[in-house]
């Protein structure tokens, strides 16, 4: 079958071991740098996780210091608009470290977005399907045989 949903824009997670105080510590370098490169000093996001949030500006979600939500560890994450996420994601790949980076789309099937239509740098960890909803357009790819 044809998935024929489209991304209004990605998220790019870090994830990392909230215990090790020097994985903490490089993780924090790491999200520092990405803010200070692309200019997000004060854009913290005001929109909902799993909020497609199609026109939304490059934004910082908070830092989840235990694991939370479909996440196993500690972990931080960045809204990408589609134009950014070419940018975006290859300064992080090549700037990430040790950490274990997550990129996924919001099409507003957060199941699909985080099981089938992601992707992991470094070691892939498992994500916690059972806490997604599908609450917004798009959630139901149309397919056609």
């Amino acid at each position: 079958a044809v998935v024929s949903t489209q991304s209004t824009g990605y998220h790019i997670h870090v994830l990392f071991w909230q215990n090790n105080k020097d994985h903490v510590e490089s993780a924090l370098n790491l999200r520092n740098n990405f803010i200070n490169r692309y200019r997000l000093n004060n854009k913290t996001c005001t929109i909902a996780a799993g909020n497609p949030a199609f026109g939304h500006e490059m934004c910082v979600f908070e830092v989840d210091w235990n694991p939370a939500g479909p996440f196993t560890t500690a972990q931080y994450s960045f809204f990408i608009p589609p134009y950014r996420l070419q940018e975006t994601s290859f300064w992080m790949l090549q700037n990430k470290g040790d950490h274990d980076v997550f990129i996924h789309p919001n099409s507003g099937c957060e199941t699909d977005d985080h099981t089938k239509w992601n992707t992991f740098s470094g070691a892939k960890w498992p994500i916690d399907a059972s806490v997604f909803t599908c609450n917004y357009p798009g959630c139901k790819p149309n397919t056609r045989s």
